[in-house]
């Protein structure tokens, strides 16, 4: 396997679709392009938010699935560490020297626990959310079987309709199945409102999310009168992390899409009715398309179809013109209107995708842009780990 970190080893073209210090221009599409200045606005922008707030921030890997991007989130944005989705995510960002990874998700299948109970071998603290006794006992047995201590957030379903328990009962009798458990340290409640993070109106977000916090607030109370404390109660997203950090009952956030900002979740509002990505975020994360023909005069067809992004929260929409409009793609092409003839073939366009998540799963690199040249190509680090 070649080496991801040295760049040396691959061919433009190839292997990878540009090098440091190369045009804009000259960049082999499609392929996914980060505006560095955009994204280290925003990861900044998060930083400052979550310090002034008193808030921990654990930026949600599964996002960008790329080590570089959080470390650039904990260089510059202050994040403590990492949230992911899948065991095997977690093992590329541990094994990368990410020493602090919430896992917040379940993990029931035995081959995957006794994979999770390894990682703190390797210098993390790792952390699992749970949702059954059952879990409880397994994670246990396999932590012990290690030598290993896990941490443990019971995690609440406060409106996703997913994973999670709906009671306070439920909470308790988790938590104090945990305490009891070899090798495993009540650290927490995972409390993520992922159903409301793209509902358009502020207001129709509050008023689920004060509904989140009353279920979350009544845990905790139930828990401190038995005398368990609550260390993190950790949630938010880039649709809610104002409603969360002003709640008192949340100290840890788990935002991720803001950092990139699709398009799905630029459309939101904010508090003054504005979409959110025409000033609390900017758009960093863009699909690079060539228009490979222009056969027939109001259409061209771009290199960008099904096979460069997931279409599941909608079409792309080409940033920075009104001209011309992203209308619909097949595996290898996409199809753009172009009423006045504008685009020309070998023209480059920027896409916003829908949903930056899985986009961002099916490339291999990053291109790290800044004044039209190249600065820097990252791997996808954890692209296509699902397991």
């Amino acid at each position: 396997m070649k080496d991801m970190t040295n760049l040396d080893n691959f061919e433009v073209g190839y292997d990878i679709p540009a090098k440091p210090g190369m045009d804009e221009a000259d960049i082999q599409t499609p392929c996914l392009i980060l505006d560095l200045d955009a994204l280290e606005r925003n990861i900044k922008k998060m930083g400052d938010y979550a310090k002034d707030h008193g808030m921990r921030h654990r930026a949600h890997g599964k996002m960008h699935k790329s080590v570089d991007v959080l470390k650039l989130q904990m260089e510059l944005g202050g994040a403590i560490g990492v949230c992911c989705q899948k065991v095997s995510e977690a093992e590329v960002f541990v094994r990368a020297g990410i020493t602090e990874v919430l896992v917040s998700n379940q993990v029931r299948d035995a081959a995957k626990i006794e994979r999770l109970a390894q990682l703190p071998k390797r210098g993390a603290n790792i952390i699992v959310c749970v949702d059954d006794l059952a879990n409880v006992v397994d994670l246990s047995a396999a932590a012990k079987a290690e030598g290993t201590e896990l941490g443990v957030f019971v995690e609440i379903d406060c409106g996703a309709g997913r994973c999670g328990v709906t009671s306070t009962e439920a909470v308790v009798e988790i938590a104090q199945a945990v305490q009891a458990a070899d090798n495993l340290t009540y650290k927490g409640i995972q409390a993520y409102q992922g159903a409301m993070q793209h509902m358009d109106s502020y207001d129709d977000r509050k008023a689920k999310i004060d509904a989140a916090v009353a279920q979350v607030s009544d845990a905790v109370a139930a828990l401190k009168a038995l005398g368990i404390e609550t260390e993190l109660v950790s949630g938010g997203g880039t649709g809610s992390y104002y409603f969360e950090s002003n709640s008192g009952v949340y100290n840890e956030l788990q935002c991720g899409s803001y950092a990139f900002m699709d398009a799905d979740y630029g459309r939101i509002l904010d508090k003054d009715g504005n979409r959110i990505d025409a000033g609390e975020w900017e758009n960093a994360f863009f699909i690079l398309t060539s228009v490979m023909s222009h056969a027939k005069s109001d259409k061209a067809i771009c290199d960008a179809g099904l096979k460069a992004q997931s279409i599941d929260s909608g079409l792309p929409f080409i940033y920075g013109r009104d001209d011309v409009e992203y209308v619909k793609c097949s595996d290898e092409h996409g199809v753009i209107s172009d009423p006045k003839g504008a685009l020309k073939v070998n023209d480059k366009l920027r896409l916003v995708p829908g949903h930056c998540d899985p986009t961002a799963n099916v490339h291999d690199w990053y291109v790290g842009v800044r004044n039209g040249k190249v600065e820097t190509v990252w791997p996808v680090s954890a692209r296509g780990k699902a397991y």
